[in-house]
């Protein structure tokens, strides 16, 4: 049976040479772990002797703690009848939670538009300032968007539409609707319950997940989260929500290769292999608000800080990135898993045809939100490259998309020019705003938006789709055949 400490004996142990903290009501010696701690021994300091609950599970996985400490640390657990009305007040915590009066109640949220005006104010500064963001003059961010307004719709009338059926599938996985929630960084920045909320509000509307590699979360808590499995209890949904795994490639390759197991061990259906970020782009808003240095993501293994170029979360967080991976990786990735593999952040149809080449499973036609690289082209502009040049490609491997979608008319137009199905990211962290109801009611929203189109396009289930069903005159002229550009085919070269 646990010892049960005091609260008298636990203040004692204040000093960095003997650091006691209670989290959860578990008492634990602190004192050797501290000077390792990713976000620096100060933040433990501060909640020395005292209960860091609060400040803990702010940024921390629950199992973090358990998982990084050795049995023996564990000393027991705290005496509740020794609580004193001083020891309980909290000590000043990492970040301050927001006040729910300071946006406006879930249910006066009609449009995904709303969800980002709620996040633009109650958000803290920096939490908008990483989220919004996007590579420096931020003309591919308002690309991404503006192209869909650029194409027409072609509706046609007197057809029976009473029922009609979003579902469909991706990477042979069911889903409710043609949505997946995009991989995003450290969901907790916005809530606390940051992934695992998100993995709930899918599971609940059938729609796959993928999580990222720097999400604020271990993967393993993610699946158990929504598997009934762990210590967030079980959920009902309807039936397994597909999750994936969007993976950053470790300069130190041994740890990816052990996350990759780890994966496939947890059950997860596909990797989705960021390869439009090799390193990462200038999104200076995120680079003008000073960084939290407390800030810590648990697979990749990194925690943020301020330097001479600003406090960006992106650059800093993602120093570990390979940018050293190529095509010829490919065979070592596949050595890696068994699970499907989908190369998120194909900007050309050059590249979609050798991804086809190399038997890739899927593809992402992405430019990462319009954070990587200013004036890359629009993903929606991609489908129709794909469909000149390419077409051959979408029978060839699961064509998906994002960035950009903000409506139930995007999401139609995106399927029939060819996607299986479209990813959110900024959205859903907008959504998450309100926690596990947010993220459902912003499914919902689309969903009915995209049945709605649906019938006033006379169709009534997605297999019907097409690109005839779109008036693309207005951009047709930006889309390159192959063959008209010298940069088709080129090829890197190997480095001597």
């Amino acid at each position: 049976m646990p010892r049960k400490i005091a609260v008298q004996e636990i203040s004692q142990h204040n000093i960095l040479d003997d650091l006691w903290i209670v989290v959860d009501g578990i008492v634990y010696d602190m004192t050797e772990f501290a000077p390792r701690h990713p976000g620096g021994a100060g933040i433990i300091l501060r909640h020395a002797g005292r209960d860091s609950t609060t400040a803990y599970s702010e940024i921390h996985a629950p199992s973090l703690i358990k998982n990084s400490l050795d049995p023996s640390k564990t000393l027991g657990t705290l005496d509740p009848a020794s609580v004193t009305e001083e020891w309980a007040k909290p000590t000043p915590t990492v970040s301050k939670s927001l006040s729910p009066e300071s946006k406006p109640p879930l249910e006066t949220l009609i449009n995904t538009h709303d969800f980002v005006s709620s996040a633009r104010q109650s958000l803290s500064a920096k939490t908008w300032a990483f989220y919004s963001s996007a590579a420096t003059d931020l003309h591919t961010e308002g690309r991404n968007n503006s192209a869909y307004a650029d194409i027409g719709l072609r509706p046609r009338i007197l057809v029976n539409v009473k029922e009609v059926d979003t579902t469909t599938t991706m990477l042979g996985q069911k889903m409710s609707v043609p949505i997946f929630c995009a991989p995003a960084s450290m969901a907790k920045l916005v809530y606390p319950d940051g992934e695992l909320a998100l993995a709930r509000g899918c599971r609940k509307m059938g729609i796959p997940q993928c999580v990222s590699t720097s999400a604020s979360f271990p993967i393993a808590d993610i699946v158990n989260s929504v598997s009934g499995k762990g210590a967030y209890g079980s959920f009902e949904g309807n039936g397994e929500m597909p999750i994936f795994f969007q993976l950053y490639v470790n300069k130190e390759r041994h740890k990816s290769e052990a996350l990759l197991k780890e994966i496939e061990r947890l059950g997860v259906k596909g990797i989705f292999v960021t390869v439009d970020a090799p390193v990462i782009g200038k999104r200076e808003a995120d680079e003008r608000v000073k960084a939290d240095e407390n800030t810590y993501t648990p697979m990749s293994d990194m925690k943020a800080k301020n330097d001479a170029k600003g406090g960006s979360l992106g650059r800093i967080m993602g120093a570990y990135i390979d940018s050293t991976l190529s095509w010829d990786d490919l065979p070592w990735l596949r050595s890696c898993t068994s699970l499907p593999i989908v190369l998120k952040g194909v900007q050309t149809a050059m590249d979609a045809k050798i991804a086809a080449e190399h038997g890739i499973d899927g593809i992402v036609l992405s430019n990462h939100g319009g954070r990587s690289l200013d004036t890359a082209p629009a993903p929606v502009l991609l489908l129709l490259e794909l469909q000149k040049c390419c077409p051959e490609v979408f029978d060839k491997m699961d064509i998906l998309v994002d960035g950009g979608i903000m409506r139930g008319t995007d999401i139609f137009k995106a399927l029939c020019l060819g996607a299986k199905s479209v990813g959110i990211g900024r959205g859903f962290l907008y959504s998450l705003n309100y926690g596990q109801e947010g993220v459902e009611k912003f499914v919902d929203i689309l969903k009915d938006e995209l049945e709605t189109t649906m019938r006033m396009m006379g169709v009534t289930d997605l297999s019907q789709v097409h690109p005839g069903m779109l008036n693309t005159r207005v951009v047709d002229h930006l889309i390159l055949a192959s063959e008209e550009h010298p940069y088709a085919k080129w090829r890197p070269k190997p480095r001597i």
